[in-house]
């Protein structure tokens, strides 16, 4: 158990938690949630130590180990891959390095031999026997090849080395895990290995992550940070959402009887509690849903943009024709032979082992690149809004939010571009900010609102969740979900991917897949080696 008392934490004017009491118990995994800049990495770094509050302290469980998902990807640079997973354990490492100094000895005396005896059952006792082989399952489970194991972490890649400081926070079976972002730079495979363990996991979790299936598969509980203060809630990411809007509407409804509401709340318990029981989630936590009560579920303070996608022009049935398009780079193959037709009302999922080669097709389908071969064609009727995956060539103009959306807006109107801004949540002074000194989740809104601004009929998005809240991300995978006309996208996000797209199409150096399955069900299949054999 670890639990706050009375922590309040202020950065001069600003303050991010005010007197936050809350208690993380055993046995449960917490998804800590909160709009950018709520202080949800912070929260963490003051459950690990790494930083002090100004009042207040954290309380761990006497004799209880606590492991941390490490954010420096080069502090372990000059460490064997297994040596850096099993300094996760600091207390077994510390014994195996003071057990081996002392057999290293060229004196070795009677009085070592004693020393080294009690270290040794020691050793046994925190099953160190054991510890290289749990350390080689780790690295395995999370995609790291064995004849990689005793490399130097700084031989590794940059992806490969985030993995391994992931199985080095989860070596040793730690009594408390704080993972921040644990699903950065991994593969869909390797995330739901993850899932698994987690699940599997009998002690406490305390997880940050932009990834909405990921916390709706482990979490028991949602830890909210708001207004400074945490609120715990029983359920997932997806309960939480769905019953605090259903909350919001209610309390809109102010002539809907307190009983009504109740019963209303009750049957959306009742009707998710049965959804859990389909779940994933282990069988302890599938039960937990039927214990909420009715009096738990409030109404978010979280504002939510407005994202309403137009289209000046229905699309006629010939939306974009590709022929045999191929293109590499720096002598290595990104994809060959890619052959499709879109057709009206497809929304298409593109994924590859490597994400340059998604971004590739994408600058080519927007004249941003030249194949090395083949062609493609839109259909006369066709016009198309694109946000790329990296936009910084968008904001250097010294220009404000208001002089850098009129660039791409008919309506020149002040009113209206204040009004638009508002909607994407920049209101007040917020529509003075220059546009070259935007975060990376306020550019991508911004060019969400040029976007809307095409009133296109082919909307093609490139990692769209990148830099923004759990709040945009919700708001935006239901807009696209309602559109009408076609979508061209790619994204790491699972639960985006599997409501938005109707159609996947993998694509690799060595060919690719079109198919008409949802993605749980392709990537179910290529689990099974149905599919993707022949890409890779």
């Amino acid at each position: 158990m670890i639990s706050t008392n009375n922590v309040s934490l202020q950065y001069g004017k600003r303050v991010l938690f005010d007197e936050v009491n809350v208690t993380f118990s055993e046995g449960n995994c917490y998804g800590v949630i909160g709009a950018n800049g709520a202080g949800k990495s912070t929260f963490l770094r003051i459950l690990s130590g790494e930083i002090d509050p100004n009042t207040g302290h954290v309380s761990i469980e006497p004799d209880k180990r606590m492991a941390v998902l490490k954010q420096d990807h080069y502090q372990y640079n000059d460490c064997t891959v297994m040596d850096a997973v099993m300094m996760g354990h600091e207390p077994l490492w510390k014994l195996m390095q003071e057990k081996d100094a002392i057999y290293a000895k060229p004196d070795f005396s009677e009085a070592d031999g004693i020393k080294a005896s009690e270290l040794e059952a020691e050793f046994a006792e925190m099953d160190g026997w054991n510890a290289e082989p749990s350390a080689a399952a780790l690295l395995s489970g999370i995609g790291i090849k064995e004849a990689d194991h005793y490399k130097l972490v700084k031989e590794l890649d940059a992806k490969e080395r985030v993995r391994v400081l992931l199985a080095q926070s989860l070596f040793g079976d730690p009594d408390i895990l704080i993972l921040d972002e644990p699903t950065n730079d991994l593969d869909i495979e390797t995330i739901t290995w993850l899932e698994d363990f987690l699940l599997d996991f009998k002690n406490t979790v305390i997880v940050v992550s932009h990834d909405r299936h990921f916390l709706d598969t482990v979490c028991t509980h949602v830890a909210d940070i708001d207004y400074g203060k945490i609120s715990l809630f029983t359920g997932n990411y997806t309960f939480w959402y769905e019953s605090s809007q259903l909350a919001l509407r209610q309390k809109a409804a102010q002539n809907k009887k307190a009983e009504e509401k109740r019963k209303e709340l009750q049957a959306f318990i009742d009707r998710f509690s049965a959804n859990a029981s389909k779940s994933r989630q282990a069988t302890a936590r599938k039960k937990m849903l039927e214990k909420i009560n009715v009096e738990e579920i409030r109404p978010s303070t979280r504002r939510y943009p407005g994202i309403v996608w137009t289209q000046k022009r229905e699309a006629g049935k010939q939306i974009l024709s590709v022929k045999n398009l191929s293109y590499s780079e720096n002598g290595e193959t990104y994809f060959k032979g890619l052959t499709f037709d879109v057709e009206k009302g497809d929304k298409i999922s593109f994924l590859s082992k490597n994400s340059l080669a998604l971004t590739a097709l994408f600058k080519i389908l927007n004249g941003e690149l030249q194949p090395d071969s083949g062609e493609f064609a839109f259909g006369q009727t066709i016009t198309t809004a694109y946000l790329p995956t990296h936009n910084e060539h968008f904001f250097n103009a010294d220009e404000t939010l208001i002089d850098w959306l009129r660039n791409f807006s008919e309506e020149k109107d002040e009113v209206y571009i204040r009004g638009f801004l508002g909607k994407m949540l920049f209101s007040g002074e917020e529509t003075l900010k220059r546009a070259n000194v935007l975060s990376g989740g306020e550019k991508v809104r911004c060019m969400l609102s040029r976007m809307m601004q095409a009133e296109a009929n082919v909307l093609m998005l490139d990692e769209p969740t990148n830099h923004l809240d759990m709040e945009t991300i919700t708001t935006l995978n239901n807009s696209l979900t309602g559109f009408l006309g076609t979508i061209l996208f790619t994204s790491h996000d699972h639960t985006f991917t599997q409501t938005v797209a109707n159609r996947i199409i993998e694509i690799g150096p060595n060919g690719f897949i079109d198919s008409l399955k949802t993605f749980d069900e392709y990537i179910a299949d290529a689990r099974i080696g149905e599919e993707r054999l022949t890409l890779v």
